[in-house]
């Protein structure tokens, strides 16, 4: 049962992240203009906003001019549900999964905008940063003292491969990395860092191989620094572990 529930929570606020990630690159509200057809400009009724049910029962075309749109916000509706699925199964109903489904709904939002915009922006950073903060003053853990250093070793490896390598990295992942900092402690933000570069040599290849890029063509890493903070989030504490107990022992 609260699997399900949890899985309905996640379409529903994937399907306001999916207006976040749309309207935010171009500086537009989040709240104002009402959802409407991006063609023919018709405010769109209630039943026209089911998520995920409406695009499929409609076939992808608005009711009122019949003109197609884009399929992304069923998909990030679908992805956030899942998403939010597998950290209840991980996390459990606990104080914890509260904080574990916020921050999956801001990489969410990050990972998609730099996908399409390579665009990690300052203002969901800020959003992001101020949430982490508040709910580990709250919860106790980790402590400021860990959460400053996890922000500046983060950013600060970010930025000498950024120095290293003449720009090869921008400083929305810096930022980034810093801000998930302060989300994940010392310990965590080192395994999000390695698990992105890791995923990141990999994914990097596949694009190529699939020809999805081209050897000069731009690969935002800002989705694989997401990917690996969520593994950390999720299974840090446990890899830590098996690394000290197996490989480092």
């Amino acid at each position: 049962m609260f699997d399900f529930m949890i899985l309905i929570l996640g379409i529903i606020i994937g399907s306001f992240l999916a207006i976040c990630i749309y309207r935010l690159p171009q500086n537009q509200s989040i709240v104002t203009p009402t959802s409407h057809c991006l063609h023919c400009n018709t405010k769109l009724k209630a039943w026209d906003l089911i998520p995920i049910l409406s695009y499929l029962l409609l076939r992808g075309k608005c009711r009122y001019c019949a003109k197609p749109y884009s399929s992304r916000y069923a998909v990030v509706e679908l992805i956030t549900g899942l998403l939010f699925l597998w950290c209840y199964q991980i996390v459990g109903w606990s104080p914890d999964l509260l904080k574990v489904l916020i921050f999956t709904a801001f990489l969410i939002v990050i990972t998609f905008i730099d996908y399409d915009h390579q665009l990690i922006l300052d203002k969901v950073l800020i959003w992001f940063a101020g949430a982490g903060v508040a709910i580990n003053l709250y919860s106790g853990y980790p402590r400021i003292a860990d959460m400053l250093i996890a922000a500046l070793i983060g950013g600060g490896l970010l930025l000498l491969v950024a120095v290293l390598t003449s720009g090869g990295m921008g400083g929305g992942d810096i930022k980034f990395v810093a801000v998930l900092g302060l989300w994940l402690g010392v310990k965590l933000v080192i395994v999000a860092l390695l698990l992105a570069f890791i995923i990141g040599g990999v994914g990097g290849v596949l694009l190529l191989i699939l020809k999805v890029k081209g050897r000069k063509d731009f690969i935002p890493f800002g989705p694989f620094i997401a990917i690996g903070a969520f593994i950390s989030i999720l299974y840090g504490s446990k890899l830590v572990w098996w690394y000290l107990h197996t490989i480092a022992k």
